[in-house]
């Protein structure tokens, strides 16, 4: 099980006054609401919830903002095509992140891994007519406008900063090269399947042996909470395919059935997005680290590494007391 060292990085809130203004309000009410308990703490701590989703969900927020937004009001007769312009937005938001500190270095080599695997399905699942982006670009690869691969790129950053936001830990994980080579075989049926037989169902059965017994363990403030990880990427991808809903509304990208009269995509593309969020948990696991839960970092504890590590913490007292 992969567990690099983790680095804790300031937090944006120790950089900017008016959020640090918000962190003091904030804890009065945690210590209120800690006091009041019953209702009271549960309601708190479902709202933290949310905000912290909302947190990590920034930069697709501010995506889906912009695709709405410019569907609305931006005008058709400008020097700069509307996708171009998302392109540049697009820019700016992953600079700004940067800038802020609001991403890390880390997270963000996971949301350009993922930009790149999803600009390259862009371009061939276009090709193929799979869907179409119907206004023209300057930035654009074949008939893929560049802004798409941001696309793809905010579900990489919202799984990287939902790990690191809600301080992921986990038991029973399956072992991160056996993910990845999962992740491999997604993303070559997503090629495969409009020439050979579509395996996808083989890759659902695979993803659910791999995760069957395996839970996540996430910190809303005090405490880990729990939940079965397949619950929690097939809660993920519904919200996913809600956010495309959005986006085809937009016109940011249509389906072939929508090109007249824009309709709900279908429920199928559920499990694509299953799958393809699949690739982008790869990526965050490998850079990230699959931790433990604190029950089971102890059980895989040998007596004999215990036994170490009390006489070395021994030893050290030791020393520091004679030197006195």
């Amino acid at each position: 099980m992969s567990s690099p060292s983790h680095r804790r990085l300031p937090s944006a809130i120790l950089l900017w006054p008016p959020l640090a203004r918000f962190a003091a309000g904030e804890r009065r009410l945690a210590s209120w609401a800690a006091r009041e308990g019953g209702a009271t703490l549960a309601v708190y701590e479902f709202a933290r919830f949310v905000i912290k989703q909302g947190w990590a969900c920034l930069f697709g927020a501010l995506m889906l903002a912009l695709l709405f937004l410019t569907h609305l009001f931006y005008p058709q007769d400008a020097a700069l095509a509307r996708y171009d312009f998302l392109f540049f937005g697009a820019l700016a938001i992953q600079a700004g992140m940067l800038a802020f500190r609001l991403e890390t270095w880390d997270e963000a080599k996971v949301i350009l891994a993922f930009h790149v695997v999803g600009t390259a399905m862009e371009i061939f699942k276009t090709s193929v007519g799979s869907w179409i982006y119907p206004e023209p670009s300057v930035f654009r690869i074949g008939g893929v406008p560049l802004f798409s691969g941001f696309l793809y790129a905010a579900v990489g950053s919202y799984l990287a900063r939902v790990w690191r936001l809600f301080d992921f830990r986990f038991t029973r994980h399956p072992p991160v090269w056996a993910v990845s080579l999962l992740a491999v075989a997604i993303y070559a049926n997503f090629f495969a399947h409009h020439y050979l037989q579509d395996v996808r169902v083989l890759l659902f059965a695979a993803a659910a042996v791999l995760f069957a017994r395996t839970w996540v363990h996430y910190r809303i403030w005090r405490r880990h909470r729990s939940m079965p990880l397949l619950l929690g990427l097939a809660l993920v991808a519904t919200f996913i395919w809600i956010a495309e809903n959005i986006g085809t509304f937009s016109r940011a990208w249509i389906y072939p059935h929508q090109a007249g009269v824009w309709t709900f995509v279908s429920w199928q593309k559920l499990g694509a997005w299953f799958l393809l969020m699949l690739i982008s948990y790869a990526l965050v696991a490998r850079v990230q680290g699959v931790r433990p839960a604190v029950a089971e970092q102890r059980a895989n504890t040998s007596p004999n590494v215990a036994a170490s590590l009390r006489k070395r913490r021994a030893d050290n007292r030791a020393s520091v007391v004679s030197k006195r």
